[in-house]
């Protein structure tokens, strides 16, 4: 497949997809570009369907000719190259828009044939793939922040938990059977221990404990199941305004919201807590979490304890993720990047500089890393410029792929301020509502 009429040069392939070239040098004519590199490896396999192949060469994915990289990069024409392929993915395409009157502060694909929103309205939403709302359950009086899937055996019965700016989390159950109406969701329990908004809540592998974090620089952690007293009395609430307890039921009506007390309180941060997640281990004994303090920090949550802290100079942190096995942590800053860092590491060292820094142009509000096996590289972030960008750790120069939600509906486009990956689907919520786009191979709407 090569010519002698052009320069050519000698290239050694690499993959961690199951479809491996043989360890073999290939001379390669220099003007080839992604679509050429990419028919070789297809017909080298003799594969009974074409896939196509994106390429990395030293970090950096080919996006021109093998010979405009080697003069940008300084490679002679004799020095062999090492390049690895992986599958490409296609182009995010727009599923469906799910339209709220407020902004959307946080959205969750997670529950199969639903998406979750809650909104600045204070209501959590319920979606159907066919777009059709089933049920709005007004659950606080103010912007709710956050809003997690408490895992559970029940197909249909959900627990979410939602976190707001009156100062609770609360527990909503929520039946998505066919039969369920309005009357089917209802808040069973608030979680009381701040006295700052709310800025998270997540819940473990298990469903056996949920997080929160907020302003006020602490974390709480609960346990999720509903008591049948109070464990806080009415008078030593956070939100102590009765007029908004009575928006969910009288102190005398059984049907209130129980209040529960935590069973922890993790203390470290010492500025805002922006974020604050499980770590992967089934049983839920590690949290990480993230801050205006510039700091990301790793929880034994058995033990109450703060196990290790990274440090960044002047990096105000907005969201927090984690790799899908658990090793780095991936955080947003308002100095306008998504930062990498090796927890194993932040364990061992006092320093811990960044592994990786996706630059953007505007300030990333969100993460959400792929769930897809084979696509452990790849993740979404969305930014206060209304744009969406896939991304793949193992190039970090630019985006992968980009797509902007409510393009059609303001100049310079709305505010993402939340992204969630499920199935094949990006769920992006803020200031426009909500969008769906397929990103990958997933359901179909």
């Amino acid at each position: 497949m090569t010519s002698t009429s052009e320069p050519n040069h000698p290239v050694v392939f690499t993959t961690q997809t199951p479809y491996p070239l043989p360890s073999q040098k290939f001379m390669i004519p220099t003007s080839w570009k992604r679509y050429q590199l990419s028919q070789l490896v297809n017909k080298a396999l003799s594969l009974p369907r074409p896939i196509p192949f994106e390429f990395l060469v030293r970090g950096e994915i080919l996006r021109g000719t093998l010979a405009e990289w080697c003069a940008e990069s300084g490679v002679g024409e004799e020095e062999t190259l090492e390049i690895e392929y992986f599958e490409s993915v296609m182009p995010p395409q727009r599923m469906s828009s799910l339209p709220h009157e407020d902004w959307v502060s946080s959205i969750s694909c997670q529950t199969l044939g639903h998406f979750l929103t809650a909104s600045y309205d204070g209501a959590i939403r319920v979606f159907d793939y066919s777009q059709k709302l089933l049920q709005t359950v007004s659950v606080h009086p103010v912007p709710i922040t956050s809003i997690a899937v408490v895992p559970s055996d029940s197909p249909d019965s959900h627990l979410i938990a939602s976190a707001s700016h009156d100062l609770t989390a609360r527990l909503t159950r929520v039946d998505l059977s066919q039969t369920a109406g309005p009357s089917k969701a209802q808040t069973v329990a608030s979680l009381h221990l701040h006295t700052a908004p709310v800025s998270s809540v997540a819940a473990n592998a298990s469903g056996s404990h949920i997080l929160t974090s907020s302003w006020d620089g602490l974390i709480g952690l609960f346990d999720s199941s509903v008591p049948t007293t109070d464990e806080v009395p009415a008078d030593n609430t956070a939100n102590g305004d009765r007029k908004k307890r009575r928006k969910v039921g009288e102190d005398g009506d059984p049907a209130r919201p129980k209040r529960k007390a935590p069973t922890a309180v993790l203390k470290s941060h010492t500025a805002r807590v922006s974020r604050v997640v499980f770590g992967r281990d089934a049983k839920g004994t590690s949290a990480f979490s993230c801050g205006f303090d510039s700091t990301v920090r790793t929880w034994d949550v058995e033990n109450g304890v703060c196990t290790g802290t990274i440090t960044a100079s002047t990096k105000p942190f907005l969201d927090l993720a984690l790799s899908r096995d658990g090793s780095t942590a991936l955080a947003a800053s308002t100095d306008r990047t998504v930062s990498q860092y090796d927890l194993r590491a932040a364990m061992t060292s006092a320093t811990t500089p960044s592994i990786a820094s996706l630059a953007h142009p505007a300030t990333p509000s969100c993460i959400a890393v792929s769930p897809a096996e084979g696509s452990e590289q790849q993740l979404v972030t969305g930014a206060y410029d209304g744009v969406v960008r896939l991304w793949d750790l193992r190039s970090t120069k630019s985006a992968v792929a980009a797509f902007r939600a409510w393009e059609d509906r303001k100049e310079g486009g709305r505010k993402v301020l939340s992204v969630d990956w499920a199935r094949g689907l990006v769920g992006v919520g803020g200031e426009g509502g909500v969008e769906v786009w397929k990103v990958g191979e997933g359901e179909r709407l």
